[in-house]
């Protein structure tokens, strides 16, 4: 009979491939813990305070720079500028990145900004509940620290303050701090130039109540967010090698397939899609990305990651359906409407989800979907009920699992003696092949939760998880392992076996009425391996 590989490769030869994939597997985890550096540098700033003394804020054509030759005319705090009588519509706060010395690189791949304000409390000037701040804020961008600043972005925006006060609010207090969070800024999806350029503004108009919010902003810190350069090659690596890899394999698998005189069944087809959607994610198309300034390459990235999320948890969902061995007729991808439906569908939302961000952030790289009320409890229960559903994902996996495992001791059970030695070793692959499954689902959902926390972690109080440059080398290592391993083992095998010990796996994995002629060569069937045995 000419199975699959996972029947008929002789356990000294599946031992040897386990463990050239387990070194595979180790060696993902040590890329990243002993050779990447960590995948992302914060870095603090604090803003100058600028004075714009021809008064062109209207105008928005001149840029102040912090220091350097050409820095701006600067005030050390408000009690000067009272002195001074500057008024607030002429003070800019001003912040170079990177550091003096130092310049960005297209390998930091993208930068988030997140704003912290320093504010003094004063009895007489306390911040009111739910006080918002409008900022009138610009980017601008330069190659050379000879050449003039160009402006990349421009946008009034509205951020709302959460502050606390946790002394008592009296006068001999007065001086103390808030302690406030941190707001949402800035996301860049390209560093494609070397140094950048931020001026806030915060417009005062009575009339119209702007920034008539109470408080005596003392000082704004901001903490820049980057990929790290060593991270981002290392990275980038991984994807060049293990694209041909799979793209080989894949290749290879669907041509034995075609080669067989029966049509491909659900769990091949199923299969080799999976490995399109794993190659999709490997394409390294990032290389790109470091000579052209494609701002869209975080929505890009975004998006093939779901789209291999989907494929891998509706496949994990067929994958063991189709070896439930409950007399359902399978083999047939409309039986799993109403269980891969509700996976695609969810992961449409998170894709919408991403439009109404990242979208809008190709235009605008001041827009957060944090800064209004109603968004930002959107986005929040979003990604809550996200990881909740994801959870109960994987206890309906554990469950199916466990009915698999059910049903194969019944049927072990009812085996004769003679023929239930002879598949005890096809049955304890099957088992060990499930529970590989089952760890990579669990891993799986362990790395999307804390994607999602990381998404939202100035929300979560401002603690982040922090992950290790391994985790993120080893998870994706491990996923194209895994696939890997699938494609090769459920490949179809050229070994064939004698006419009685094939008529007795035949029985055994419930070809008895299928159209198949052993003693003409390769048997020829319509059932996937191990999925129903008729006894």
């Amino acid at each position: 009979m000419a199975g699959a590989i996972i029947e008929n490769m002789s356990t000294k030869k599946l031992v040897i491939v386990g463990a050239i994939l387990l070194f595979f597997q180790a060696f993902s985890f040590m890329v990243g813990g002993l050779i990447g550096p960590s995948p992302t540098t914060a870095i603090h700033y604090l803003a100058t305070k600028c004075v714009d003394t021809v008064k062109t804020h209207h105008k928005g054509s001149k840029w102040f720079m912090p220091w350097g030759p050409d820095q701006c005319s600067k005030i050390s705090d408000f009690d000067e500028a009272m002195a001074k009588r500057i008024e607030a519509n002429n003070i800019v706060f001003a912040v170079h990145i990177p550091l003096p010395n130092r310049e960005m690189s297209p390998w930091f791949q993208f930068m988030l900004v997140i704003l912290q304000f320093d504010i003094a409390f004063k009895m007489q000037n306390q911040i009111e509940d739910g006080s918002l701040v409008t900022m009138d804020v610009g980017l601008a961008y330069r190659d050379s620290t000879l050449s003039e600043w160009t402006e990349m972005a421009r946008s009034i925006e509205h951020r709302k303050l959460s502050c606390n006060f946790t002394a008592t609010k009296t006068y001999k207090n007065e001086g103390h701090y808030y302690e406030c969070d941190p707001l949402p800024f800035m996301e860049v999806g390209s560093v494609a130039h070397k140094y950048y350029l931020l001026n806030i503004r915060f417009p005062v108009k009575e009339r119209k109540k702007v920034n008539i919010w109470n408080g005596e902003i003392e000082a704004i810190r901001l903490v820049s967010i980057h990929q790290n350069g060593g991270f981002t090659k290392v990275w980038f690596a991984m994807k060049t090698f293990l694209t041909p890899s799979v793209l080989i394999i894949m290749i290879w698998y669907w041509r034995r397939i075609t080669q067989m005189t029966r049509p491909p069944v659900l769990l091949e087809k199923i299969i080799f899609a999976l490995g399109i959607s794993m190659t999709f994610t490997n394409i390294p198309v990032e290389w790109l990305s470091v000579g052209f300034n494609w701002t869209w390459m975080l929505l890009f990235s975004d998006i093939r990651q779901g789209i291999f999320y989907s494929m891998l948890l509706s496949f994990w969902i067929i994958f063991c359906g189709e070896h439930l061995m409950d007399q359902t007729e399978r083999n047939r991808f409309s039986v799993y409407w109403k269980q891969v439906g509700p996976i695609v569908f969810g992961f449409f939302c998170l894709f919408i989800f991403d439009m109404c961000k990242r979208g809008v952030q190709l235009k605008n790289p001041f827009y957060s979907i944090w800064a209004s009320d109603v968004w930002s409890e959107l986005a929040m229960a979003f990604i809550i009920v996200a990881g909740i559903c994801i959870c109960l994902y994987f206890l309906f996996l554990c469950f199916m699992v466990f009915q698999v495992f059910r049903n194969i001791s019944g049927k072990r059970s009812s085996l004769p003696a003679m023929t239930k030695a002879l598949h005890e070793g096809l049955i304890f692959r099957f088992k060990f092949l499930m529970l590989v499954t089952l760890a990579c689902a669990a891993m799986t959902v362990i790395f999307f939760i804390i994607s999602q926390v990381n998404e939202g972690h100035w929300h979560w109080g401002g603690y982040m998880v922090q992950v290790n440059s391994a985790f993120f080398t080893g998870i994706y290592g491990m996923w194209n392992i895994y696939v890997f391993a699938l494609i090769f083992l459920y490949a179809p095998s050229h070994k064939h076996y004698g006419d009685e010990k094939s008529s007795d796996m035949l029985r055994f994995l419930g070809y008895e009425d299928q159209s198949i002629n052993i003693n003409d060569g390769p048997a020829t069937c319509t059932s996937p391996i191990i999925m129903e045995w008729t006894l």
